[in-house]
């Protein structure tokens, strides 16, 4: 996992799907974190045109430039749905942030490569302690 991981990791341009509209939420925080780290990440949600001055696409097939993979922090309820929309726009690599087996399932199915239950925020460099914290107690689970 942690090779898939920093591959992840060496990506660019990501799609990050299910950003939240609220400024608070846990999706925009990681959003903000990843754009500080210079990825070009690109937001995805059905129901917004702009986060954080960006534009937002609904979907994944709406996004005008390629990208390279997918970090979706939708409800796991709602993954399965986002992987197939990945898998339409030609994305073959995502991280799934919460557990969904239809989503697994279908990307073990279909090719697509997947990370899944991590929390991204752990894996990034240069976080904050309790980020650290969490992936240092993970890693010894």
């Amino acid at each position: 996992m942690r090779s898939d991981i920093e591959s992840f990791l060496s990506l660019h341009r990501i799609a990050m799907i299910g950003v939240s509209q609220d400024p608070k939420h846990f999706s925009r925080a990681v959003y903000r974190a990843w754009r500080e780290r210079g990825y070009d990440v690109v937001p995805v949600n059905p129901n917004a045109r702009e986060v954080e001055a960006a534009f937002c696409s609904r979907s994944p097939q709406e996004i005008a430039a390629p990208v390279e993979g997918a970090l979706l922090l939708t409800p796991a309820a709602a993954s399965e749905d986002a992987v197939k929309d990945c898998a339409a726009a030609g994305i073959r690599r995502v991280w799934l942030y919460r557990r969904s087996p239809a989503a697994e399932a279908f990307c073990a199915k279909n090719g697509i490569d997947f990370i899944t239950g991590e929390c991204p925020m752990m894996y990034l460099p240069n976080q904050a302690w309790p980020h650290r914290l969490h992936r240092w107690l993970h890693a010894r689970a």
